[in-house]
């Protein structure tokens, strides 16, 4: 019984399949005047040109960005201090993108930021020279306007980093 409904119901889906289809067809609507389509198009045009605006977006500036660029990128240039005593000008053009990535996610003042940029300007001015006592004072004097010191976190007393988002993380300090 089961059989005979299964193929009944098989005919009845072919012979549906198979029956000519409605003689009537669906307008499509071009028939619109001029100011309907300029219309459209002028809101099409301004949607689409406040578009490339979000992506501009130069991302946020918060104390605890600022604390990871400082942690991350402070820390890979205070770790210069023996490649500068030694006159490695090398080793201190290869750190060059710790100076640019300090500048830019660590200082939020500009007239500070600008301060940090001529330093970092007077660092690399005196590697392209080969003055290694210019190198010493420049960097001594970025360091200190910069307040760059060691900084040592201990994980003796537990955990060393508390997030991903953390400094610490991924680095010798966590």
């Amino acid at each position: 019984m089961k059989f005979s409904l299964a193929l009944v119901a098989a005919f009845a889906a072919s012979a549906n399949a198979f029956a000519p289809a409605s003689v009537e067809r669906t307008s499509t609507s071009l028939a619109m005047d001029r100011r309907t389509a300029a219309t459209q198009i002028a809101t099409t045009a301004a949607v689409l040109s406040g578009l490339p605006s979000l992506a501009l977006a130069d991302g946020a500036r918060s104390a605890a960005t600022e604390a990871r660029a400082r942690g991350i990128y402070g820390q890979r240039i205070v770790g210069l201090e023996s490649a500068v005593n030694s006159g490695d000008f090398g080793a201190v053009a290869a750190e060059k993108n710790a100076f640019i990535l300090f500048n830019s996610g660590a200082i939020s003042d500009k007239a500070k930021k600008a301060e940090a940029v001529k330093g970092t300007n007077a660092i690399f001015a005196a590697i392209r020279a080969k003055d290694a006592s210019a190198l010493k004072s420049a960097y001594s004097a970025y360091k200190s306007a910069n307040d760059l010191k060691v900084i040592t976190a201990s994980t003796d007393q537990g955990q060393g980093y508390s997030s991903d988002y953390d400094w610490k993380t991924r680095t010798p300090a966590g």
